[in-house]
Protein backbone atom coordinates (compact mmCIF):
# COMPACT_ATOMS: atom_id res chain seq x y z
CA UNK A 1 0.00 0.00 0.00
CA UNK A 2 2.77 2.45 0.90
CA UNK A 3 4.50 1.79 -2.42
CA UNK A 4 1.43 2.79 -4.41
CA UNK A 5 1.07 5.89 -2.26
CA UNK A 6 4.64 7.01 -3.02
CA UNK A 7 4.13 6.46 -6.74
CA UNK A 8 0.91 8.51 -6.62
CA UNK A 9 2.60 11.24 -4.58
CA UNK A 10 5.38 11.46 -7.16
CA UNK A 11 2.84 11.68 -10.00
CA UNK A 12 1.08 14.48 -8.12
CA UNK A 13 4.39 16.33 -7.82
CA UNK A 14 4.99 15.92 -11.57
CA UNK A 15 1.56 17.43 -12.29
CA UNK A 16 2.25 20.39 -9.97
CA UNK A 17 5.67 21.01 -11.54
CA UNK A 18 4.10 21.07 -15.01
CA UNK A 19 1.23 23.32 -13.86
CA UNK A 20 3.42 25.96 -12.20
CA UNK A 21 6.50 25.77 -14.47
CA UNK A 22 5.69 28.91 -16.48
CA UNK A 23 4.72 30.96 -13.42
CA UNK A 24 7.88 29.87 -11.57
CA UNK A 25 10.08 30.75 -14.55
CA UNK A 26 8.44 34.17 -14.86
CA UNK A 27 8.87 34.97 -11.15
CA UNK A 28 12.47 33.74 -11.15
CA UNK A 29 13.24 35.93 -14.14
CA UNK A 30 11.87 39.00 -12.34
CA UNK A 31 13.62 38.11 -9.08
CA UNK A 32 17.01 37.67 -10.77
CA UNK A 33 16.77 40.73 -13.04
CA UNK A 34 19.27 43.27 -11.70
CA UNK A 35 17.72 46.09 -13.76
CA UNK A 36 14.42 45.89 -11.82
CA UNK A 37 14.01 47.81 -8.55
CA UNK A 38 14.77 45.93 -5.32
CA UNK A 39 11.13 46.09 -4.12
CA UNK A 40 9.80 44.46 -7.28
CA UNK A 41 12.41 41.68 -7.08
CA UNK A 42 11.58 41.10 -3.41
CA UNK A 43 7.85 40.86 -4.19
CA UNK A 44 8.64 38.30 -6.87
CA UNK A 45 10.62 36.26 -4.31
CA UNK A 46 7.68 36.37 -1.89
CA UNK A 47 5.26 35.24 -4.60
CA UNK A 48 7.68 32.44 -5.49
CA UNK A 49 7.75 31.34 -1.85
CA UNK A 50 3.93 31.24 -1.75
CA UNK A 51 3.73 28.74 -4.59
CA UNK A 52 3.21 25.11 -3.51
CA UNK A 53 6.42 23.51 -2.27
CA UNK A 54 5.90 20.45 -4.47
CA UNK A 55 5.69 22.62 -7.59
CA UNK A 56 9.49 22.93 -7.57
CA UNK A 57 11.29 20.59 -9.98
CA UNK A 58 13.94 19.84 -7.35
CA UNK A 59 11.29 17.98 -5.33
CA UNK A 60 10.92 15.33 -8.04
CA UNK A 61 12.65 12.02 -7.48
CA UNK A 62 13.10 9.13 -9.88
CA UNK A 63 11.09 6.16 -8.62
CA UNK A 64 10.43 2.67 -9.93
CA UNK A 65 7.06 2.65 -11.71
CA UNK A 66 6.30 -0.83 -10.37
CA UNK A 67 7.50 -0.74 -6.77
CA UNK A 68 8.04 2.92 -5.95
CA UNK A 69 11.63 2.22 -4.94
CA UNK A 70 13.82 5.37 -5.14
CA UNK A 71 17.24 3.68 -5.31
CA UNK A 72 19.02 1.77 -8.11
CA UNK A 73 16.72 3.25 -10.75
CA UNK A 74 17.22 2.58 -14.48
CA UNK A 75 16.12 5.76 -16.26
CA UNK A 76 15.54 4.20 -19.68
CA UNK A 77 13.24 1.52 -18.30
CA UNK A 78 11.84 3.50 -15.33
CA UNK A 79 12.24 0.53 -13.00
CA UNK A 80 14.55 -0.37 -10.12
CA UNK A 81 17.24 -3.04 -10.33
CA UNK A 82 15.10 -5.45 -8.31
CA UNK A 83 12.07 -5.05 -10.56
CA UNK A 84 14.34 -5.31 -13.62
CA UNK A 85 15.75 -8.61 -12.36
CA UNK A 86 12.27 -10.01 -11.65
CA UNK A 87 10.99 -8.96 -15.09
CA UNK A 88 14.11 -10.42 -16.74
CA UNK A 89 13.70 -13.71 -14.89
CA UNK A 90 10.06 -13.90 -15.94
CA UNK A 91 11.06 -13.26 -19.57
CA UNK A 92 9.00 -10.07 -19.83
CA UNK A 93 11.84 -7.92 -21.17
CA UNK A 94 12.65 -8.77 -24.82
CA UNK A 95 16.29 -9.68 -25.39
CA UNK A 96 17.17 -9.85 -21.70
CA UNK A 97 18.37 -13.10 -20.23
CA UNK A 98 19.11 -13.38 -16.52
CA UNK A 99 22.26 -15.37 -16.09
CA UNK A 100 22.70 -17.64 -13.12
CA UNK A 101 25.72 -19.73 -12.26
Amino acid sequence: MAKKAMIEREKKRERLVAKYAAKRAELKEIANDESKPMEERFKARLKLAKLPRNSSATRLHNRCQLTGRPHAYYRKLKVSRIALRELGSAGQIPGMVKSSW
